[in-house]
């Protein structure tokens, strides 16, 4: 222990029994003499041996004292003393596959962007944990579920499952998916009015109902369609996904009755809401759809609640309203997927035939745009700067400069950041807010400076 470092507590100097001056320093609340070779040695003497709260000699007194300065406890630290320091991008293999950004977060993992070092294709990737997976009620069963079900669905709606991985070391499955840019979900966030024009909407629709109608031909029950688990890419192909809560109707079952039902509150059907215990299965997804339509169409939803409760109460009654500038023949289409009685609900067929689904609106609204991911306008690859750091040095970088920041310069920057945005109007400031978040420091490790050493008073 260095005898001239300084602890929070006042250092002594008195004389020993030999009469010289040694350093003493207090440790858990006792006195330690210094020698020569910095071992510490307890003073025996009674009269050297000082507590916090008893010691009378001027340096501590009652806890409630007025004397006692607090900077002998505390040492504020100034912004300009907090050094960060850049973090370097490093390529990760994972396997063949060239890890990328993050693309979003659910319940059960990230999904990150991925580049297919042998085809060179995009992908994207479901980095599922073993631990996080138990921690959620049938976690473990949804997610072996979904892969079964991936494994054997093949067409150009639903998500296609390329790769699975497994790091039995670190307990975590990789999941590898075509790359998909966004969600209709997202795209309805981005937008004013959270609706999109008609043709649109019917081109969406018409791929929905493609998909849809091959699950159910594949004896797969979705069970959980709404805008959210509707993706799309870049060529504007529509997918369906997540099938985590997806049921499969044995090859030999008389028809598709179900008796769990799972899924989204706000877009179940009013025989879930009202607790039956069997109900058709593929009568479910017709109604799951019709609200996605009813929520791409008109912004809302045809059933809300101020909370569960209340929001399955009044699915349960199955009395819905249409805005008025929905027309036939979009209204009717609407009301036969919307029954509350499942048998005369509306069947894939009969959404195919229906007028509204086989001609398409006029365009006579601008289409919305694909909302860009993470300020990237095109959609660029998230892989390429990590294989040009790891491949090429920056003829404009200096080696010999260090990449550091202090927690003043950083703050300084964050507010010519927010200055702009503040200019603009508090509602793009909030859009901005909501979409981005709270600013993020490019950080990687926080590196404190030599702090002066402890001055006595």
């Amino acid at each position: 222990m260095d005898d001239k470092m300084c602890n929070i507590s006042k250092s002594f100097e008195s004389d020993g029994a030999d009469g010289s001056t040694d350093q003493e320093k207090e440790v858990s609340n006792a006195i330690f003499a210094v020698d020569d070779e910095h071992e510490l040695k307890p003073i025996n003497s009674e009269e050297t041996r000082c507590w916090v709260n008893d010691c009378t000699g001027g340096y501590y007194e009652d806890d409630l004292d007025e004397d006692i300065n607090i900077t002998n406890f505390f040492h504020r630290v100034d912004s300009n003393q907090i050094i960060y320091q850049s973090k370097k991008r490093k390529l990760k293999l994972v396997g063949k596959y060239v890890m990328g950004d993050l693309l979003g977060e659910g319940s059960y993992g990230k999904v990150k962007e991925m580049l297919d070092s042998e085809t060179l294709c995009r992908r994207a990737v479901k980095i599922l944990k073993q631990k996080k997976l138990r921690r959620i009620p049938n976690g473990e069963q949804n997610v072996q579920r979904e892969i079964k079900l991936l494994r054997k669905l093949k067409h150009k709606n639903v998500i296609n499952l390329v790769d699975e991985l497994y790091d039995h070391e670190k307990q975590k499955m990789y999941l590898i998916m075509e790359f998909c840019v966004g969600s209709l979900q997202g795209m309805l966030d981005s937008t004013p009015s959270k609706k999109f024009p008609l043709h649109q909407a019917h081109g969406y629709f018409l791929q929905l109902i493609d998909g849809l109608e091959y699950l159910h031909s594949m004896r797969v029950i979705h069970k959980d369609i709404k805008p959210g688990n509707l993706l799309l890419t870049l060529e504007g192909d529509l997918k369906i996904s997540d099938l985590g809560v997806a049921e499969t109707i044995d090859l030999f079952a008389k028809d598709d009755t179900c008796f769990i039902g799972q899924g989204s509150p706000a877009f179940q059907p009013p025989e879930i809401a009202n607790g039956l215990e069997y109900f058709p299965g593929f009568k479910v997804d017709i109604w799951s759809s019709g609200v996605t339509l009813y929520n791409l169409t008109t912004g809302r939803y045809p059933f809300e609640g101020d909370n569960i409760y209340r929001l399955f109460e009044n699915i349960g009654k199955g009395d819905f309203t249409i805005p008025d500038e929905i027309q036939d023949p979009l209204r009717s289409l609407l009301l036969g997927m919307l029954r509350k009685d499942p048998h005369t609900r509306f069947t894939v067929q009969q959404v195919r035939q229906h007028p509204w689904f086989t001609r398409k609106p006029p365009q006579v609204e601008v289409r919305v745009p694909m909302p860009p991911l993470r300020g990237d306008e095109w959609h660029s690859m998230t892989v390429l700067p990590y294989l040009y750091d790891h491949y090429y040095d920056d003829p404009n970088e200096d080696v010999d400069a260090a990449e550091y920041i202090t927690e003043h310069e950083l703050n300084e920057a964050e507010k010519k950041q927010q200055a702009p945005e503040q200019s603009n109007g508090s509602t793009h400031s909030n859009q901005s807010s909501k979409r981005g978040g709270r600013w993020k420091k490019p950080i990687s490790c926080i590196n404190i400076r030599n702090l002066p050493g402890c001055k006595q008073s």
